[in-house]
Parts: C-alpha cells; sequence; structure tokens
C-alpha cells in the first residue's frame, strides 16, 4: 500500500519560515518525480516544485529564491524548505510522487501565514 506523509505545517508570521517533510512508503522512492503542490481557499490546485530522480528541480516563479525542495532516498523523504513566507503562501501544501500512470498524493498539510 502507497503513503506519503507530510508534515511540518503550521502559522507562522510573514517573513518566517517552516521545513515541510513527506514520507513515502510502499513505492520505489528513488524513481519517482517528486512534488510539492498547494491549494489555498477558493482556489485550485497549483503545482510549487518538482525534483526529478536525477535531482532536477522545477519551481514555480513565485516561489524561486524562497522554497527549496531537496529529498533523501535512503529514508524516502522529501522536503520544502520555505523562507521568507507571505501571507499568500497560506495554503494547503500536498506532496505528489508520479510514475508514468502511478500517481500518488499525501493527505496535506496547514500552512498558514498571518500576523
Amino acid at each position: 500500500q502507497v503513503q506519503l506523509v507530510e508534515s511540518g505545517g503550521g502559522l507562522v508570521q510573514p517573513g518566517g519560515s517552516l521545513r515541510l517533510s513527506c514520507v513515502a512508503s510502499g513505492i520505489s522512492f528513488s524513481v519517482y518525480i517528486m512534488a510539492w503542490f498547494r491549494q489555498a481557499p477558493g482556489k485550485q490546485r497549483e503545482l510549487v516544485v518538482t525534483m526529478a530522480p536525477s535531482g532536477n528541480t522545477d519551481y514555480v516563479d513565485s516561489v524561486k529564491g524562497r522554497f527549496t525542495i531537496s529529498r533523501d532516498n535512503g529514508k524516502k523523504t522529501v522536503y520544502l524548505q520555505m523562507n521568507d513566507l507571505k501571507p499568500e503562501d497560506t495554503a494547503v501544501y500536498y506532496c505528489n510522487a508520479r510514475l508514468r500512470a502511478n500517481d500518488h498524493w499525501g493527505q496535506g498539510t496547514q500552512v498558514t501565514v498571518s500576523s
């Protein structure tokens, strides 16, 4: 059974930082494209960043220079370091693992940026 379990969300003030984690089980993690998506209230789910097995990354423009994705294949974990958070980063953040037709999602973790 495939599971992706996110953690690390919470309430943070503008300018603050959070690190999200996503632990995978039931997949050959190292060969999967890992990604973080987010969905703000009333908006469509948005791709934030992807990381290929090779380590290549692709960020949405709005988070470039502030967010960093990384992965630890030995721990089957992908991270999202988020710095200089803004109110518009408020959303539920979802971990995604994709390999050809296999597409798996975590349950999401809430990130709220507010003073």
